[in-house]
């Protein structure tokens, strides 16, 4: 395993891969591993991963990502999904602590109200954006853990989602909020870092 710093620098969104390299299903396991304990609102892990690697499947993906070629030649396409119910988890998230005495059942039975009034007071728009918000935390996890097992990734938003939808059999209530393709990078051609801006252009200080 690798420095963070290592992990955090090295991490590009790969443009290209060399094909027909084969991504374990232990190798995935290992990564959601850990991805399991990237921060969500309330505990609730919003985040729902779908993993494309059958030929037929991946060339659905393929077409509703405007034909973006790096879907074919990736080991592997993942959808990353939001749940925008993801609070009617509240009280099944929570039962282990009820069960093992951390929490008593009225702290319980408040923590699942106030939960639930949180979401729901707020309405459908910020439910959605709640899904979005923290399945993008749980994915920059997944990017940086896949790395960190020498595996590249590159995240894309280019694709259409009701298309997405169709393929896939997504249910209503799941927001797609990214599509990464996943595999070992072809850095032939690869160009050098983007730029990127020193600190001072993009931390304000106790106010803009």
């Amino acid at each position: 395993m690798k420095e963070f710093e290592t992990v955090l620098k090295e991490r590009r969104s790969a443009t290209k891969f060399v094909q027909g390299v084969e991504l374990p299903d232990q190798e995935l396991d290992a990564i959601f591993s850990l991805v399991k304990y990237a921060p969500s609102a309330f505990n609730l892990q919003h985040a729902h991963y779908v993993v494309v690697k059958d030929p037929a499947v991946k060339e659905r993906i393929y077409e509703a990502a405007n034909k973006q070629y790096k879907v074919k030649m990736a080991s592997a396409a993942i959808l990353v999904l939001g749940h925008m119910d993801a609070h009617h988890d509240a009280g099944k998230i929570n039962e282990g602590l009820l069960n093992l005495g951390v929490i008593n059942k009225q702290e319980y039975d408040q923590t699942i109200e106030a939960v639930t009034a949180f979401y729901e007071d707020r309405g459908e728009a910020f439910k959605r954006d709640e899904a979005i918000r923290n399945a993008s935390l749980s994915a920059m996890t997944f990017m940086l853990a896949a790395k960190d097992r020498g595996w590249d990734t590159c995240p894309m938003i280019g694709f259409d989602a009701d298309a997405m939808r169709e393929a896939l059999n997504i249910p209503d209530r799941y927001v797609p909020a990214l599509l990464i393709t996943i595999g070992k990078e072809d850095i032939s051609g690869q160009r050098p870092r983007g730029y990127r801006k020193p600190v001072g252009e993009f931390v304000s200080r106790d106010s803009f």
